[in-house]
């Protein structure tokens, strides 16, 4: 009987074990495509007045992250913006522009884990690692000199996250204490519930025993490194921060969890906007009068909270 039985079992192993791997590698590896635009294609248009260049440094872990960078006034603040799952860091080109030119801080918006063109890691753990990311990122600001030599940025550093960008955002808030200010626009209650969300849009079906099955997986393909530490616990570890909450059209998936993170913040300002006309991830479907209605309350933000 056992024999009979145990080639069916192994056979049963065999198949679940390949169907874990077939998920965990489809949402490990974020949909990609050609960058929207790029800093070379906008001056086209701007002209010199577009200063954005390429910037590379280390993570802590030894790998290599990338983003653009528009150096600001010599000692000015500067404001890390941080994409959703799926987008990159040409989603967020006009913003940093705009943010740029009317406050004077320096910008800088990197591709998240796993996310661009040719990234230089293949893969994303859903905010695992991402705010340690984010502190690298704030320590290659720190390390900036201006032509004169002296330091680029002040030790006042702003965050813009949408989605796992946001999440980034508030776990890089409590490794560093020079982040002073939050625009985190829909904010998800969980690592596991952008798992969730991601293995139901990779492959249109939301279904829970293959998001279980997600979960599982990215918890053993991570050997150790995923961490499911929600939204709420991160945000309460945050002393005296200058929040902005940010819900809209949209982001209607990710509403609830925004709005119920306002009460989770230890002191500080904590506002919230629930009606954008759009969030962080639809921004480069719009133009004109909607972009500027979602950019302008953003770029008002930092500007009175980093001064």
């Amino acid at each position: 009987m056992t024999r009979t039985l145990l080639p069916i079992v192994l056979i049963i192993v065999l198949v679940f074990v390949g169907v874990m791997a077939w998920v965990v590698y489809g949402i490990t590896r974020p949909p990609r495509a050609p960058y929207l635009v790029t800093p070379e294609t906008l001056a086209t248009v701007t002209g010199p007045i577009m200063n954005a260049a390429d910037a590379t440094w280390n993570n802590h872990d030894g790998t290599t992250a990338r983003g653009w960078l528009i150096r600001g006034a010599d000692g000015s603040p500067a404001v890390i913006l941080l994409h959703s799952y799926g987008a990159d860091r040409s989603w967020l080109l006009n913003l940093a522009v705009k943010l740029n030119e009317s406050t004077g801080f320096t910008v800088l918006w990197p591709d998240l884990r796993g996310h661009g063109v040719n990234p230089p890691v293949n893969w994303t753990l859903f905010g695992s690692i991402d705010g340690d990311d984010v502190a690298a990122a704030i320590e290659y600001l720190e390390g900036l000199k201006t032509p004169a030599g002296k330091p680029q940025v002040s030790r006042t550093i702003g965050l813009y996250g949408a989605e796992l960008g946001a999440y980034a955002a508030i776990d890089a808030a409590r490794r560093n204490g020079a982040i002073r200010a939050l625009a985190l626009d829909s904010v998800p209650a969980s690592p596991d519930d952008l798992i969730r969300a991601a293995t139901a849009a990779r492959f249109a079906l939301n279904n829970s025993v293959l998001q279980r099955i997600s979960l599982w997986g990215i918890r053993i393909y991570s050997a150790g490194k995923y961490v499911n530490t929600g939204s709420c616990e991160v945000a309460g570890t945050l002393r005296d921060k200058r929040v902005l909450l940010l819900t809209g059209e949209g982001g209607e998936q990710w509403r609830a969890s925004t709005v119920m993170l306002k009460n989770c913040f230890s002191g500080g300002t904590v506002e919230l906007k629930q009606d954008s006309p759009v969030t962080g991830l639809n921004l480069p479907s719009v133009t004109g009068q909607t972009e500027e209605a979602y950019d302008r309350p953003v770029i008002e933000f930092f500007d009175k909270a980093l001064r």
